[in-house]
């Protein structure tokens, strides 16, 4: 009896919130809606999935409890297609999309000639027996199938993601990916449990798979719940990127791979002092918000030039190239005795950074310590705190 109080009063609670949430994520007003509806939908079968509980929530007819379970083939495609849009500002439901449908058609393909086209007597016959029914088996195999491959391609979006703001991005926050690395990390660490419950379903210990089930109800409420303190204290969580945008490595290839003929060392060289003579005397580090665009809007340079400059032939990342700008000028001003009145808080937003985390991350790791620690540094004599340029 208490078991069963726990399951249902954490199965009531997680689809509580969920359902507000939901609503929240539909009714808010955003420039991006399409990630908010895919996450909401996200949320919505993942709630399905949490009221066909045996006895728990949602008292409906067998037909329509197998088919709402098969809706669990539709959770990772829909997450899938949600990192997709939070990753490029510039995604849009497309018709080739429907591809991802095909093991939920295919889940219900299986249960047609046994349990959907077949009387209500044949279909309790059928659940009497679920243990030992191919087609469950089969479809319990079709779904960790499905769970390892969509974990996987989130993973490989969400790196490619990374590598691309690195190369075309100076701002100082990884909010938004660091977030679908742990909330994916989160879904992995869930779906292996639910793995081992369905594993020890179909052995002699069936107790053990049942213990399993109160712990992922737990666990998703706790997902759940994580989830809308997110949304709630970062409003503005995800910054998008453009899906022309490509890797630097493949840019360098189609390079190499054309007709032509590539820049000698002394072009090279002019060109680096060139970019270097820029950021000395305009200073576009500042911009906390600067990108490589406008980088090469400023220095009237095509971007895909100036993005092999910097992260192919300087063997830099956009992102580490600007800020050893910032850095650089953080120093200065350390260093000045005259300014010593300036908080860490100050100097850090007057040379571009906009949070204190990202300041004391990226400086500790241009000179390894950090910029408390900096200041802090004896000086025998003018000028004896020296810094290594990162911009020579």
């Amino acid at each position: 009896m208490v078991k069963t109080d726990l399951l249902f009063t954490a199965s009531l609670t997680s689809i509580f919130i969920i359902t507000v949430l939901s609503f929240f994520l539909l009714r808010v007003k955003t420039e991006h809606p399409i990630s908010n509806r895919l996450f909401a939908a996200f949320l919505v079968l993942s709630g399905i999935d949490i009221s066909l509980n045996p006895g728990y929530v949602l008292e409906i007819s067998l037909t329509a409890r197998i088919f709402l379970t098969s809706l669990f083939f539709l959770q990772l495609p829909v997450f899938y297609l949600y990192v997709l849009s939070v990753c490029y500002y510039d995604f849009k439901l497309k018709p080739r999309h429907l591809i991802h449908i095909l093991p939920f058609l295919t889940a219900n393909v299986i249960f047609l000639p046994r349990f959907y086209l077949v009387d209500m007597p044949s279909k309790i016959i059928f659940l009497q027996n679920i243990k030992s029914m191919p087609e469950v088996r089969i479809n319990h195999i079709l779904m960790q199938l499905q769970i390892l491959c969509y974990l996987v391609a989130v993973f490989v979006i969400l790196r490619k993601a990374k590598k691309i703001y690195l190369e075309n991005f100076a701002g100082t926050s990884f909010k938004s990916l660091r977030w679908l690395y742990e909330f994916t990390i989160a879904l992995s660490v869930f779906y292996f449990i639910a793995l081992l419950k369905n594993v020890f379903k179909f052995t002699d210990y069936p107790g053990i798979s049942e213990m399993l089930k109160i712990g992922l109800l737990l666990f998703e409420l706790l997902i759940v719940g994580w989830y809308l303190f997110k949304a709630l204290n970062n409003p503005g969580l995800f910054r998008h990127l453009d899906s022309k945008l490509k890797l630097v490595k493949d840019i360098a290839l189609e390079e190499q791979n054309s007709r032509e003929q590539p820049a000698g060392a002394a072009e090279d060289h002019a060109e680096v002092a060139r970019l270097k003579q820029y950021m000395v005397e305009k200073k576009p580090f500042l911009n906390p918000s600067l990108t490589i665009q406008d980088l090469s809007d400023g220095m009237e340079v095509p971007t895909r030039e100036l993005s092999l400059l910097i992260n192919h032939k300087l063997a830099q990342h956009f992102f580490d190239f600007i800020n050893s700008y910032r850095i650089e000028s953080a120093m200065e001003i350390l260093d000045d005795a005259a300014k010593s009145k300036i908080t860490i808080l100050e100097i850090l937003y007057s040379v571009g950074f906009n949070s204190k985390s990202s300041f004391n991350t990226a400086f500790k790791k241009h000179t390894g310590i950090t910029p408390t620690e900096y200041r802090k540094k004896p000086e025998s004599q003018p000028g004896e705190k020296s810094h290594t340029s990162f911009v020579s």
